[in-house]
C-alpha cells in the first residue's frame, strides 16, 4: 500500500471491500444460475452472473431452493434466467420470479442426450468402456437391468475364453494386451483361473433389503407379499433403505413365482461386439456415444468410418444417430415447432434411457423452446466459476463467502 501511495492498513481494503460487496451490483435482467463446490459431492454454493454485462451479480453460501428463491424475490427487474437441468433452480424460479423467462442450457440438452446414449450402449456392455452394442429392445426398466446383467455376464465370459485362446496360440501378455485393450495385469490374473472368477459381493448393510433377506422370506412365505405392509414391517427390524429399493427384490420374488406373466414380450438379439474397422478392437460405449451426437461435418475419415460400422452392427444406434442429429438441427434451426414430434418419436423407439430423456424433457417443455429461441446460455456462469475455482484454490481454502465474494465481483460493485 506504501508504494501505491495509499496510506491505510491492508485490514482497513478488507473492510471496505466486505462491506460494499452486497447489494451494491446494478440491477440485471438477463441471469445465468448454476452451482459451484465448496467441497466436492458434498457442500455447493450458488453463483449469479449477468448475462448481459458478463459478470458475476452475487455468490450464495449454499445451493437451495430457499436461498435462490429469496434472492430473486429481492430483484424484481429480472426478465430472463438460464439454468441447466437442475430442478433446484426451476423450482426456485418459480418461487422467487415467477415472471421471468426460464432458458434450458443448450449444452447440457446435448449433454444429457449423449449420456441417455450412452446408458442405451451399455445395456449390453461393460461401464468401463468395452461395450458390446446389441440389439435389444427394452420397454421398461425391470427388463432393462435384467438384460444388462446377463449381458455383461455373457460378456465377462466371452473375453475370458479369449484371453485363454490367444495365450493358448503361443502369444506374448504384450500381444494379448495390444489385441483386447485389457492391462497386463487383468490378463495375467485372469489367465490363473479356469472359470470367470465371481465378483466380490460387497457387504450387506441395513439400508440393503438382503440385510433382512431371512425375515422378509419368511414374511413371502406366510402370505404377506404387499409391498406397502412388508415397507413397514422391515422398517421395524432396522431397515434404513427406500421402498423402491425394497421393491426390486420383492419383483424378483413375483417374477420367480409367476413366470409367464413376467416374459418379456420381445425377443432380444444379441449381436456380437462392434469393432473398429481399422484396429479391431471393441468400439467403447463413450466413444461411441460421443460419435453418435456428432455432425458428420465434423467427423475425421476415420471417425466416418466407426460411425458406419456402429450403424452396420446395431440397430439401435442408428436410431439415436438419427434422433441425435434431428435433436441437433431443432437446437441450432431456432424453429422449436419440430420438438414436439421428435418427443413422440424418442418416446415410439422403445429404447428407455432415449424415453426417460424424451419424458424429461416434455415437463421442462417451456424452457427448452426458450432455449431453442433465445440466445441466453449458460456458458458466462460456467467460465465463471472457473475462475472461481482459480481464486478459491489461490486462498487456499481458507475464506468462506465473505471474501470470496467481493474477490468475484467487479471492482466497481464494491468500492
Amino acid at each position: 500500500m506504501r508504494r501505491l501511495g495509499m496510506p491505510m492498513s491492508d485490514d482497513t481494503i478488507l473492510r471496505h471491500l466486505k462491506r460494499g460487496a452486497p447489494g451494491s451490483a446494478p440491477s440485471a435482467k438477463v441471469i445465468g444460475l448454476d452451482d459451484w463446490s465448496w467441497r466436492r459431492s458434498w457442500r455447493y454454493g450458488t453463483i449469479i452472473v449477468d448475462l448481459e454485462r458478463r459478470s458475476v451479480v452475487d455468490i450464495l453460501e449454499d445451493r437451495s431452493v430457499e436461498s435462490a428463491a429469496n434472492w430473486l424475490r429481492k430483484n424484481p427487474s429480472i426478465g430472463v434466467v438460464s439454468r441447466d437441468r437442475c430442478g433446484l433452480y426451476a423450482q426456485a424460479v418459480r418461487e422467487g420470479a415467477p415472471q421471468a423467462i426460464q432458458v434450458a442450457d443448450r449444452f447440457h440438452l446435448v449433454h444429457n442426450f449423449r449420456l441417455a446414449v450412452e446408458e442405451q450402449m451399455n445395456l449390453s456392455g461393460r461401464s468401463n468402456g468395452r461395450s458390446i452394442l446389441s440389439e435389444k429392445e427394452n420397454v421398461d426398466a425391470a427388463a432393462h437391468r435384467r438384460h444388462s446383467r446377463i449381458a455383461h455376464r455373457q460378456y465377462r465370459d466371452e473375453v475370458f475364453a479369449t484371453i485363454h485362446a490367444l495365450r493358448d496360440e503361443g502369444l506374448t501378455y504384450c500381444e494379448i494386451e495390444r489385441r483386447t485393450g485389457y492391462k497386463r495385469r487383468t490378463v495375467s490374473k485372469w489367465l490363473k483361473f479356469e472359470s470367470p472368477p465371481d465378483r466380490r459381493r460387497r457387504p450387506l448393510i441395513p439400508t440393503s433389503p438382503w440385510y433382512f433377506e431371512k425375515f422378509l422370506a419368511q414374511c413371502w412365505k406366510d402370505g404377506n407379499r404387499c409391498g406397502r405392509h412388508l415397507f413397514h414391517d422391515v422398517n421395524l427390524q432396522g431397515y434404513t433403505g427406500s421402498r423402491s429399493n425394497l421393491e426390486r427384490l420383492l419383483g424378483a420374488w413375483r417374477r420367480a413365482d409367476n413366470p409367464a406373466a413376467n416374459a418379456p414380450a420381445r425377443t432380444a438379439i444379441s449381436l456380437g461386439p462392434v469393432r473398429d474397422p481399422e484396429t479391431g478392437h471393441a468400439i467403447s460405449l463413450v466413444v461411441a456415444a460421443a460419435l453418435c451426437i456428432k455432425p458428420r461435418g465434423r467427423m475425421t475419415d476415420q471417425q466416418a468410418r466407426k460411425v458406419a460400422a456402429l450403424k452396420r452392427g446395431s440397430h439401435a444406434f442408428a436410431t439415436m444417430r438419427s434422433l441425435a442429429m434431428r435433436f441437433n438441427g431443432i437446437l441450432r434451426g431456432r424453429l422449436p415447432e419440430p420438438l414436439e414430434a421428435w418427443i413422440d418419436d424418442a418416446i415410439d423407439s422403445d429404447l428407455v434411457p432415449i424415453m426417460r430423456f424424451a419424458r424429461v424433457l416434455r415437463r421442462d417443455i417451456d424452457a427448452v423452446y426458450a432455449a431453442i429461441e433465445l440466445p441466453w446460455s449458460n456458458g458466462q456462469a460456467e467460465g465463471q466459476i472457473n475462475r472461481l475455482k482459480t481464486l478459491k484454490r489461490a486462498m487456499y481454502g481458507r475464506a468462506g463467502a465473505e471474501l470470496l465474494r467481493p474477490r468475484m465481483l467487479p471492482l466497481r460493485h464494491t468500492l
